[in-house]
């Protein structure tokens, strides 16, 4: 019997596998990997450089097709969808951040981050609610009608994370969101998505070879040669705390050192 307070789980990957390339010139990028993420939870996900993350993510967000394997999304199997159906979990159920924002240039702010909901039902007293809450959470009502161009590259970032953000998705992924910023900028956008996963209970995983962004994070999973090396959890260490475990399994797999913000 599942007891009541048990966290419902948002994400379920059973034996993932994913291949490139044709008979006689095959190349095996994930080797039966088996994930579980529940409701609030903050995973980072690192790796050296070819260990599978950045497929990972993608087969994962449904962005790319596993070779095998089970992907459960909300009690949804989305592992056997047929692409215009995986299409249709990635507008519903799933929001992204990129390290290059994708933005469209020729709209606001506020355009940008309204688009994926334009075409909805919703009314516009709603539309705009929903719009004024999450630019006040992210700190940008007061660049609504700017466009990309006339903003920094941190506003840049928290206005992709408003448009993830605007449809309530089950489960935001991240691929090396703060890859294009300063640090200064970085370290800001960090404690905001740290700030919305603890407040919210908001869903992520994110895709970082930094042991500093990853400190953010409730969890982190090692990926080496396409399989799960090993975890961590965070649990009530600090960040600091939690920084140098990442770096000591990290040493392990390879990687630079770096010292914590």
């Amino acid at each position: 019997m599942i007891q009541s307070n048990m966290k419902k789980t948002v994400l379920h990957a059973q034996q993932l596998r994913k291949s490139y390339g044709i008979r006689g010139n095959v190349q095996q990028v994930l080797r039966g990997i088996d994930l579980r993420v529940v409701e609030g939870e903050f995973v980072g996900i690192m790796g050296p450089s070819g260990s599978g993350k950045s497929t990972l993510i993608k087969v994962l967000a449904a962005m790319d097709k596993a070779t095998a394997g089970k992907i459960v999304v909300e009690d949804v199997d989305i592992s056997t969808m047929k692409d215009a159906e995986r299409s249709i979990i990635r507008c519903n159920k799933l929001g992204f951040i990129f390290q290059d924002y994708n933005l469209l240039d020729m709209l606001t702010v506020k355009e940008n981050i309204l688009l994926s909901i334009s075409l909805s039902k919703m009314r516009k007293k709603e539309v705009e609610a929903k719009f004024q809450e999450i630019a006040l959470d992210l700190g940008i009502l007061d660049i609504a009608d700017k466009y990309p161009h006339e903003i920094s590259g941190g506003q840049r970032q928290r206005t992709s994370i408003a448009r993830a953000l605007i449809q309530h998705p089950a489960l935001l992924f991240a691929d090396e969101p703060t890859g294009a910023l300063d640090s200064k900028a970085a370290t800001s956008l960090l404690e905001i998505i740290e700030a919305l996963n603890r407040q919210r209970s908001i869903t992520i995983m994110m895709v970082t070879h930094d042991p500093i962004v990853s400190s953010y994070c409730s969890r982190v999973v090692f990926l080496k040669d396409g399989m799960l090396y090993s975890e961590l959890y965070r649990g009530s260490k600090t960040r600091q705390t939690f920084f140098k475990d990442i770096m000591n399994v990290q040493a392990v797999l390879g990687g630079d050192h770096v010292d914590p913000a």
